[in-house]
């Protein structure tokens, strides 16, 4: 199946590309009240820094001008970067509308073009938070539950194979998807801890492989990922404490970056994992708890656990032998249930992200998972 899945993909012009290119082209020219702007690819640091010395008239104005670069910009803060990406889906729902009844184009073309048009609509609907949007491709993006700038507890989903702009939420399974597994997270959250201001992140920020192919067998997409994972964790406002619940290759992701995420990241938690790159938790090289669980109607414990040549991600992260936490997640349902409302998985999720590592529910049907707790919450 490796070998002969996901070879081949038909070539479309690429809508999103043009957009960012002139975006980000008029941005290193920008100024504002006559001081320039930092580079698109200065840190956050610099960028936080750019951000608070401006009042909230001048944020906004360069989130309205600039805003498929605001919006993506690690360092701004939340609010502006909502408000840029806004706009930056409106603008680009525009140029898709036009795609889709440009007849010079494909049929496929055009039914993509009015595919996308019709999710960036979606996305840009009142009371949504969206982090991150790039048209590009497939596209990025990120959206939050709940306050970012309070919360003292932030989850983020990191999802697997077959994610982008398209998939990042779906009406038909919806908790298959990145948006239905953070609202589902989130609301599990809020009833376990209703008053821990928590906040939860739909992370859809790296290029994820298509289909069960050979870009899903290597590691070359969760490096960049995991460039990217890191960046989004360090950047974070505040000094909320951060849980990675990363799903499917998106645990070959968080594997891959486990070694240079910030200590901030307290916690990461694999479901229906492929492997994380890795032969055992210490060979992630973290100073986070690891955690993992595994549906028994996974077929993904059927893909070898090895690493050769490049293919293959690695050691089984629920055996014994990789040293993780085991937790239950009995009730959920083959190898996209994991975030399905009432589930033992996303309810051992909840108690990670609101801290209540006491009481979670170990596969093993002990207290081992537990060890070091001694049943009380801990920050």
């Amino acid at each position: 199946m490796l070998a002969t899945t996901g070879w081949t993909a038909v070539h479309r012009p690429d809508s999103g590309a043009p957009l960012r290119a002139a975006a980000l082209a008029a941005w290193a020219g920008a100024r504002i009240d006559g001081r320039p702007v930092p580079p698109a690819d200065a840190p956050a640091r610099t960028v936080a820094r750019f951000f608070g010395s401006l009042d909230g008239a001048q944020r906004a104005r360069l989130a309205d001008g600039y805003p498929l670069v605001v919006g993506n910009l690690d360092g701004v803060p939340a609010a502006t970067r909502y408000r840029a990406n806004l706009r930056g889906l409106q603008q680009a729902g525009k140029v898709e509308e036009a795609r889709g009844l440009d007849v010079s184009l494909t049929p496929a073309d055009r039914a993509n073009a009015t595919r996308r048009a019709h999710r960036f609509a979606s996305l840009a609907e009142p009371g949504r938070q969206i982090l991150a949007f790039d048209p590009t491709g497939g596209g990025l993006v990120a959206e939050v539950f709940g306050d970012l700038d309070r919360a003292r507890r932030v989850s983020v989903i990191v999802p697997g194979v077959d994610t982008d702009l398209i998939t990042f939420e779906r009406t038909q399974r919806r908790f298959t998807a990145p948006v239905g597994m953070a609202e589902s997270l989130y609301e599990a959250e809020r009833a376990a801890a209703p008053d821990s201001e928590t906040a939860v992140i739909a992370w859809a920020g790296y290029t994820a492989p298509t289909g069960v192919g050979m870009d899903a067998a290597t590691g070359h997409m969760a490096v960049d990922g995991a460039v990217r994972l890191k960046a989004l964790a360090t950047s974070l406002p505040g000094n909320s404490t951060v849980a990675l619940f990363c799903h499917s290759y998106g645990s070959v992701v968080c594997g891959v970056a486990a070694h240079e995420l910030p200590r901030r990241v307290t916690d990461v938690v694999v479901a229906g994992s492929p492997g994380m790159r890795a032969e055992n938790v210490a060979g992630l090289h973290t100073s986070a708890r690891v955690w993992a669980t595994r549906d028994e109607g996974d077929w993904i414990a059927d893909v070898p656990h090895l690493e050769v040549g490049g293919l293959g991600h690695g050691a089984d992260p629920v055996s014994p032998e990789f040293g993780a936490r085991l937790l239950s997640s009995a009730t959920a349902k083959s190898h996209t249930g994991y975030f399905a409302p009432g589930t033992d998985s996303v309810d051992n999720f909840a108690k990670i992200g609101t801290g209540a590592f006491g009481s979670v529910v170990c596969a093993t049907g002990d207290d081992t998972c537990r060890a070091g707790f001694a049943g009380a919450d801990r920050d």
